[in-house]
């Protein structure tokens, strides 16, 4: 089948697939998998090795992704139920002073995004916010906005949240490199969104009736926005309300296993190959270890040594698996449909287009991502399936494992901005803040394209560094 033919079925594929999800609302799961089938039909793949091919991408994308997900949302799980979140909150505001809130609750955001995930750590940020809005007299869009922004820059770029974790396993990018520079890259893009964020908040939005009432009854009652907090805890939400961890206790969590993920990326460059030395460095700092280590570091500190019994740990630990499992099938499928791209030969096809038109794989990897998270919303699914459709030119484009991470940080950001009506967070953020459609287009869809096309920029900048444009 020629060039032209294989790439005219991917873009139908696409197109399908948005559609599918878009216009029909069909699951996105149920629509990858029924998509992939439809493009191995259509691309020639041998009948009995169609389902093989969906098995093999969907078990080699689940392998590593599965297990990193399952203990990063017990861990967060962990965090938010025992009053972490809220007493990280505390600490930052104590250190950085009454007036410098907003910086700091961004900042304390910064380190929960990294476990938590985006709408979660949200929507556990918002008590917060409103209680420190109201004695600050503001409207909580003024503090809002840059914390959702920081906490949604941490989501598309570092593991272990589900998108980059599938795309790093899909793209095989090293889970480390992929780490450091994402940090690295949000240190800056969370500082940007502080002051786009201020110069937003210069114009006085008005709050839509039924949150303006929900923020004034805030700290008179049991109010529903704490409700949603704290929901999920049982006996043990009681017992955190009474006794939160200290702070340092949950930051020493959050930079535990990235400080052990660090160990390994830099062993595995500085240490000699098959050295004892090396060996050591590679297991201590294999995501798995370092989110089990930090996970029954929970279990003890949070859990059992604040008087929470083995159940209740366990209960808490359980509760956070459930609402992962279509984010990890969503994940798996995607895994499915770079699979049957790579076996078809589409992937192929595609990276010698790329190579004709001139662009550079790594803008034409932020375009992509950006294009599908604005066409069906999910930032998740816009990576997932840009690597799948990428995962061929990366594999055959000769890269160093800090290039491929560059790759998946830079796929990662254009899935960040343009962040509107059909996207979930986009009525998470707008609803909590009391903003009306059009006034969370002016301010959370703009800011969030900002600061994706921002982190872009950053990104590209590395990649020169590190003489990527050469490559």
């Amino acid at each position: 089948m020629s060039a032209l033919a294989l790439l005219a079925i991917a873009a139908a594929g696409v197109a399908l697939l948005l559609l599918a999800v878009i216009k029909f609302k069909i699951p996105a799961f149920l629509a990858l998998l029924v998509v992939s089938v439809s493009v191995a039909l259509a691309a020639g793949i041998p009948l009995p090795d169609i389902i093989k091919t969906v098995t093999e991408g969907m078990g080699g994308t689940l392998g590593s992704v599965a297990i990193l997900v399952g203990l990063g949302a017990m861990l967060g799980k962990m965090i938010e139920i025992s009053g972490g979140a809220q007493a990280l909150a505390g600490k930052f505001t104590q250190l950085l002073g009454p007036r410098r809130v907003i910086a700091a609750l961004t900042s304390a955001a910064f380190l929960l995004a990294i476990p938590v995930f985006f709408d979660v750590g949200f929507i556990i940020l918002i008590p917060i916010i409103y209680g420190f809005s109201k004695a600050a007299g503001v409207n909580p869009v003024k503090i809002g906005l840059p914390v959702g922004a920081i906490m949604l820059a941490i989501h598309v770029v570092v593991p272990p949240h589900p998108g980059v974790v599938g795309g790093a396993g899909i793209l095989k990018a090293d889970i480390g490199w992929t780490t450091i520079i994402g940090l690295l890259i949000c240190i800056p893009v969370g500082v940007l969104g502080y002051f786009v964020a201020k110069k937003l908040n210069r114009r006085e939005y008005s709050m839509l009736s039924g949150t303006a009432e929900q923020f004034r009854l805030f700290g008179t009652g049991k109010s529903e926005v704490e409700q949603d907090a704290t929901a999920g805890g049982g006996v043990a939400v009681k017992t955190a309300a009474k006794t939160a961890p200290s702070p340092a206790m949950i930051i020493t969590l959050i930079v535990l296993p990235i400080l052990m993920i660090m160990v390994g990326t830099v062993g595995a460059v500085l240490l000699p190959k098959g050295s004892l030395a090396s060996d050591v460095a590679a297991f201590v700092g294999a995501p798995l270890i370092a989110l089990l280590t930090a996970l029954g570091l929970a279990y003890y500190f949070l859990g059992i040594r604040r008087g929470w019994s083995s159940q209740q740990t366990g209960e808490v630990m359980d509760s956070a698996l459930a609402p992962t499992a279509i984010v990890i099938l969503v994940t798996g499928a995607g895994g499915v449909f770079g699979k049957v791209l790579t076996v078809s030969g589409i992937g192929k096809a595609l990276a010698e287009g790329l190579q004709s038109v001139g662009l550079p794989l790594i803008l034409m990897a932020f375009i992509l991502a950006a294009v599908l998270r604005a066409s069906q919303g999910s930032a998740t699914v816009a990576i997932i399936t840009t690597a799948g459709l990428l995962a061929a030119s990366v594999a055959d484009g000769g890269y160093t494992p800090v290039q491929t991470a560059l790759i998946l940080v830079s796929i990662g950001f254009g899935a960040f901005g343009l962040s509107h009506i059909n996207d979930s967070g986009f009525w998470i953020v707008t609803r909590y803040l009391g903003l009306s459609v059009a006034d969370g287009l002016r301010t959370w869809t703009v800011l969030t394209t900002i600061l994706g096309v921002a982190g872009f920029a950053l990104t590209i900048l590395v990649w020169t560094l590190v003489g990527g444009l050469s490559a």
